[in-house]
Order: C-alpha cells, then structure tokens, then sequence
C-alpha cells in the first residue's frame, strides 16, 4: 500500500496548521511547530500527527468546513488505506523517514471549528472507528516534502 505526502503543515502552537513545502523531522516533531499544549499533543510518542485527504473530503462531503491542517495534523497523506493503519504499523516517509503509528489521536474542542456544530468527536476512533487522526514516533529522522512516496511496511510485531 503506498501512498503520497498530499501537505505539510506547521504553526507556532494551536490549529491551524499552515502549509509549509518541506521540513525537517526531529524525533520529538517537524522544525518549526510548536503545540500549544504540550502535555497534550506533541512528544516524542506524540511527535507527528497524521491524517487522511480522503477523510477530509469525506467530511467536507457531509458539510464540515475541514480543510488540510485545519484539525491540526502536520502530513496530510493521501493514497494509503486509512484503515489498515493501527498502533504498530510502520510507514516510511520519502526517501529518508520512518515512523511507527502510536495511537489514535482524540479530538479536542480546539479543533470544533472544522466540524459543523462544532461537532469535533466527529473524527474520534471510539465513535467512528477508522476515522481519527494518528499519533507516531520517529524512528528515523530526515527531510519531508509534499509529494513524497510514503510506503506501509511490516508492523513492530511482524518482524
């Protein structure tokens, strides 16, 4: 399954995130964001947030304002199968990236304004499974730029 880096995206703290063409990843997130809550979000468990295009336009479709970076992911993917992804599945970003999803990422009241009403649980995994944003870990740092190939590899616990 392989897929593409759709948007980078980036802020000083809080979403949305803004479009960036490239970045550098560290292993605890991308140079140049910052959250605004870093007990909450960020880390290096939490250090990269992930989330599907084909989700976006699924929720644009059902009339929430989303738009990439909006509900505050740093790489917007498109291409790969969403729900195939769990904690434990590796994927390696460009030519030089790899990271291990960690978790779903829960939805917060920060991130209402994306959903109509303000219905922000609209993406969490307990209700609409398949349909949260991921957490990852770094394992391997490097450059990241829209457009790059992003390959599912084995999870942790196949070998």
């Amino acid at each position: 399954m392989n897929g593409r880096i759709f948007q980078l995206n980036c802020s000083d703290g809080g979403v949305p995130k803004l479009p960036v063409r490239e970045a550098v990843l560290t292993p605890t997130g991308l140079i140049g964001d910052r959250q605004a809550h870093p007990s909450i979000h960020g880390g290096p468990e939490r250090a990269l947030c992930l989330y599907a295009l084909e989700q976006i336009l699924a929720l644009q479709a059902e009339g929430h304002p989303i738009y990439p970076g909006s509900v505050g992911e740093n790489v917007t993917v498109t291409g790969l199968d969403w729900n195939a992804l769990e904690p434990g599945s590796r994927l390696a970003l460009g030519d030089e990236v790899l990271i291990e999803i960690t978790s779903y990422a829960g939805p917060c009241q920060n991130i209402k304004a994306s959903f109509a009403a303000g219905e922000f649980q609209r993406i969490s995994q307990k209700t609409h499974p398949g349909e949260a944003r991921l957490y990852a870990r770094v394992l391997q740092t490097g450059r990241l730029a829209i457009g790059q190939p992003i390959v599912l590899l084995k999870s942790n616990g196949d070998g």
